[in-house]
């Protein structure tokens, strides 16, 4: 088991005044995050490159007082929310340790992300990247059985698990069969959820293949150089109508995928 200290960062003194740690604590402006929020991402980059594994212990709070300048208050709160998002275990009297992770299991069904995530206990975010109307073309028509011209709703999105992204959801929608979703806020809902509601499934159609992600794929997963995903096509219908296309791309190290079924005679 290793150990890993963060780097340290400084906050200036201004003016030879002694500041109020518990003001520090605290404070944040337009300019510069809460120093706890620092302390996080600290730790959840060195999860993300490497230099932090399962099992390795952290900074303890009075290591990260000295080594980020900041308040016992806002060390505490930073390992809390750590411990309280799934990313690190404490261990009274021995530490904090990075947590095992948890893949995401994923049946071949259509199931809500955003429940599954919280199903663990574990907080859910999404990052919204795009949600836009266009007009299908060559490349997208034949996505969803549709002549070019057609109008449909693309959107991107990337879900997070704790403070890791866990899926980017590119999706291709029909406009005539879901005509709000282009205006819908995806940070409080899924698209999943959206259209699970307004279009009855009918039909649905899952491929999975794993692939090394290109450089958008691997920003915006956060992965590191070298690791692949896994990505499954999922085609789904209502109406009769071919209603949804969308590529669900997942980092190969926090992704399974598993099936249940029983056989009749």
């Amino acid at each position: 088991m290793n150990s890993y200290s963060l780097p340290s960062t400084s906050v200036g003194k201004s003016n030879g005044l002694q500041r109020d740690p518990k003001i520090e604590a605290d404070k944040e402006d337009d300019r510069n995050p809460p120093r706890y929020a620092a302390i996080k991402q600290s730790i959840c980059d060195a999860v993300r490159d490497g230099r932090l594994k399962p099992g390795d212990r952290v900074s303890s709070e009075a290591e990260l007082v000295i080594q980020f300048d900041v308040s016992r208050m806002t060390a505490n709160r930073a390992l809390r929310e750590l411990q309280a998002a799934g990313v690190l275990v404490r261990r009274a009297g021995i530490g904090s340790f990075i947590a095992e992770p948890k893949p995401i299991g994923q049946m071949i069904e259509i199931r809500n992300i955003a429940e599954e995530v919280r199903g663990r206990g574990h907080e859910y975010r999404a990052r919204v990247i795009q949600n836009r109307e266009e007009r299908a073309n060559k490349e997208t028509a034949p996505l969803l059985e549709i002549s070019v011209g057609t109008k449909l709703f693309h959107s991107i999105i990337v879900h997070h698990e704790a403070e890791f992204p866990i899926q980017l959801e590119e999706r291709f929608v029909l406009a005539s069969i879901a005509p709000d979703y282009g205006s819908l806020d995806f940070t409080k809902m899924t698209p999943n959820e959206y259209l699970t509601r307004i279009a009855p499934l009918e039909r649905v159609e899952h491929r999975v293949r794993a692939m090394m992600p290109n450089e958008r794929m691997r920003t915006m997963l956060a992965l590191p150089q070298g690791e692949p995903v896994l990505q499954m096509t999922r085609r789904t219908w209502s109406r009769s109508r071919l209603v949804s296309h969308a590529w669900l791309t997942h980092p190969g190290t926090r992704f399974e995928l598993s099936a249940a079924f029983s056989i009749e005679d």
